[in-house]
Parts: C-alpha cells; structure tokens; sequence
C-alpha cells in the first residue's frame, strides 16, 4: 500500500538481532487500532536486552495519518503480520507472536493458521467482542455518513494509562470503515480459538477503558482445553506495554517464551 505520509518520529518499526541461546527465538510485536510501534517498543527494547530476536511492525497505515489508514482494512493488517512471520521464521527457529489490543485479535488469529510453525502466542488487551453500546450497532450506517470519528465515540480512551507522562501518539480521528473491518472479522477469530492448541499468555487489565476485561475472559474460556496462561495485570489501563505492568510484561513473557521455546525444540528433536 502506497502511504501519503510520512512516518511520525517514533512510530517507526524496530528491531534487533538476538543474542546468546535465546537469539534464535524470535518474538513478533503487534500494536494496536489506530496505534504504532511506538506503544511496543519498550517491551521489545526489554526483550531485546533478555537476548530474544525481537521485530516490533509497523501496521499498514499505522504511525502516519489517519488518512493513510483510512484505506486500509483488518485484512491488510492481517497480511502484513503473516508476512512479518513467515520472515522471522527463516531467521529464528521458534517464534512467539505477540500483540496488544488489535495487535492481540491479530496474533491469536493468525496463530490459528500458522499453529505448525510457531511456539507460542501472547495476547494484551486483545479483542474479540463487538462493542456493547448502541453505537456500535449504528456502525455500518454511520460508516457511510461520516468517514472518521473521535476515539471516545469509537470506544476508545485516549492515552489509556495509569502512569502519567505517557504518549502512545494514537491518531486523533479514527476511520469508521477500517474499523468496521475489524468488528466484521471478530465472530470467526472466535470461532477458530475453539480449535487453538497453541500454548497461550492471555494478560488483561481490570481497568480497561478501552477495551473490556470480558473480552480476555471470552478467549480464556474458548482456550480453556489448551496450554493457557492467565495474567492480570492490577496496575496498569489498556495500554500496559507503556505503563506500571511492563516490567510484570517482560518477566512474564521472557518465562513464557522460554518456556514454549524449550517445550517446541523438544519436541522438533525428537521427531
């Protein structure tokens, strides 16, 4: 996709190259709606120091104007971290995809497809559940009267941190369509969690103003067959990757990735 505009400072994607035994697990970072790498990086930056592989994306759209992101939709977001994948899995031999909010519904979507490939999957914040306000019901026909929107009347809260001084640089106006994209795919990420075997960190926040705990709680109990980890997170709002859990965020998926990693070479051995 052609971009107009340029890339805001910050909001580029990142990278870095692993070190020591961990350097060949590689962990995919996937930001959310209307956000960009800048709400990762943090956590990849941490990660990175553990001695992971880590790629932080750069969603179609993502990180210039909401203009460019009015052109895109939930399938262009999804093609890009499939791609982002299958590349990370010519250099590392195990990968764990990990996403916060949209960056979640679009791990643990692709995780469906590409189970056989990758060790684990962690979930911040994802969603999986349209929204249950009036609002969200009138989003096909507000779609064709007005193209954006303000994030509160999208049910999103700006800066949705604890922590003061936080600037995940979110756009300020939200294209109506591309996020009906989103809502329009959500029955069938369900659907396919039914079937997920792949080991899984499910991390919410009680105090989410963005997006529902329940959703957290609907995709641990679609998993609740498989390898599943609950993690909740008391400190921070929707954006944890930039607030008082990151540090909880590092530890828990350093141990997870460990984890699943060691689990999957085993298995590779023995086969």
């Amino acid at each position: 996709m052609l971009e107009r505009y340029p890339v805001l400072r910050g909001a580029e994607p990142w990278s870095a190259a692993g070190q020591g035994t961990r350097g060949a697990i590689g962990l995919l970072l996937v930001h959310g709606f209307t956000g960009n790498p800048v709400s990762m990086r943090p956590l990849g930056e941490a990660l990175a120091e553990a001695g992971f592989t880590v790629e932080v994306i750069r969603l179609p759209g993502h990180g210039t104007h909401w203009r460019d992101m009015k052109k895109t939709r939930y399938t262009d977001w999804r093609h890009a971290v499939v791609r982002a994948t299958e590349a990370l899995r010519e250099r590392c031999s195990r990968v764990v995809l990990v996403g916060l909010s949209m960056g979640g519904t679009l791990v643990l979507d692709v995780a469906c497809t590409q189970a056989a490939n990758l060790s684990g999957v962690v979930a911040i914040n994802a969603v999986v559940l349209a929204r249950p306000d009036p609002l969200a019901k009138l989003a096909p026909l507000i779609e064709r009267l007005i193209p954006v929107v303000p994030p509160k009347l999208a049910g999103l809260a700006e800066n949705d941190m604890a922590k003061p001084g936080q600037d995940e640089k979110a756009y300020s106006l939200v294209p109506v369509a591309a996020g009906n994209s989103l809502i329009a795919e959500l029955p069938r990420v369900r659907e396919q969690l039914r079937s997920l075997k792949l080991p899984a960190l499910i991390a919410y926040s009680p105090q989410d103003h963005s997006v529902q705990p329940q959703n957290s709680h609907e995709v641990l109990r679609l998993l609740r067959a498989g390898d599943t980890t609950e993690l909740v997170l008391e400190r921070s709002y929707h954006v944890a990757t930039l607030d008082y859990d990151l540090e909880l965020l590092v530890e828990k998926i350093t141990e997870f990735a460990d984890r699943v990693s060691s689990r999957s070479q085993t298995a590779s051995a023995s086969a």
